[in-house]
């Protein structure tokens, strides 16, 4: 595996324009689930959005914290000339794929150290801890002290579960499955050794549009992401 180099300038350049589109795609997620302006003004049929597959009814009309929606976005770049860049396609709801790039980039630090010594590389083992700062501050207000944060895996069957472990293992959170979880009032707990733990944030590592099945006593309930 080979990876792709770019310059500082280049660098920068898709920086810019990927966070404008993080902003544009969580801009548009709130009209959608929202006033719905861009649909009104007739710039996209309103059956693609509403009779898509994966829009979320039951989030109609809810604000976020902090108003975010897309906390992580995976945008799929391709190099077509010397200066000229295309975005293949956009991914908000569950991205995957950056387990490859950590340990890739370790690979590397270790069969070509004297390339890292002699050139300013960027890192990106900063990763996890923003990764999981971003999980943070979106703890509900009801929060007391430090965010309880859990990765929600659909298994070890799923071809990312590789991933949901190296980053739960990263950022020193737990990794649970739906049977882990249960909903007591208001509060969503994990199943431990020690007893049910409140749980703060879920980040929810499936596409799966209503995927968490929880058991509240003898009672099933679905939840739907975070």
């Amino acid at each position: 595996m080979f990876p792709r180099v770019f310059s500082g300038g280049e660098w920068a350049r898709l920086e810019r324009g990927i966070k404008q589109r993080a902003r544009a795609l969580n801009a548009f997620l709130v009209d959608v689930y929202g006033r719905g302006e861009i649909i009104r003004a007739g710039r996209i049929p309103a059956r693609l959005v509403y009779q898509n597959e994966a829009y979320e009814k039951a989030v109609a009309g809810f604000v976020p914290s902090k108003g975010v929606y897309s906390h992580i976005v995976g945008v799929d770049i391709v190099r077509t000339g010397p200066e000229e860049f295309y975005v293949l396609e956009d991914n908000c709801r569950t991205p995957s794929g950056v387990s490859y790039m950590l340990e890739s980039r370790e690979i590397m630090m270790r069969m070509f150290p004297d390339l890292f010594r002699e050139n300013r590389i960027e890192p990106v083992d900063t990763y996890s801890d923003k990764l999981r700062r971003t999980l943070s501050s979106v703890a509900p207000e009801k929060c007391r002290g430090e965010p309880t944060v859990v990765i929600l895996t659909p298994g070890h069957f799923n071809s990312a579960y590789y991933e949901h472990s190296l980053l739960a293992d990263l950022m020193g959170v737990e990794l649970v499955e739906g049977q882990d979880l249960f909903v007591d009032g208001e509060y969503v707990y994990m199943r431990t050794t020690e007893g049910p733990q409140r749980v703060d944030v879920i980040y929810a590592a499936s596409t799966t549009p209503i995927s968490t099945l929880c058991a509240s006593g003898r009672t099933a309930c679905l939840a739907s992401p975070a």
